[in-house]
């Protein structure tokens, strides 16, 4: 089925990128393309904040369960 659609330009200019120029490819990549590029933008985005913590110095290293305890109990708006 064919469907024509408004796309935002930064958007088609990534499908671009990610696709390849050619307008074959562009077509038979835009019906997944649009669906998967948040996807790949989501994976993105995890893989940049990859070692952005310290291995340790956090409130939960000596006992996790605790913390997490704590946490669910530390705000009354929560139902924990």
């Amino acid at each position: 089925m064919r469907l024509r659609i408004a796309l935002d330009v930064d958007l088609v200019d990534e499908i671009t990128r990610r696709a390849g120029p050619r307008r074959e490819v562009r077509s038979s990549r835009n019906s997944c393309g649009v669906v998967s590029i948040e996807h790949e933008r989501h994976w993105d985005n995890i893989e940049a904040t990859l070692g952005g913590l310290p291995d340790t110095g956090h409130e939960w290293d000596t006992d996790s369960a605790a913390w997490t305890r704590r946490q669910r109990h530390a705000d009354p708006r929560r139902a924990g």
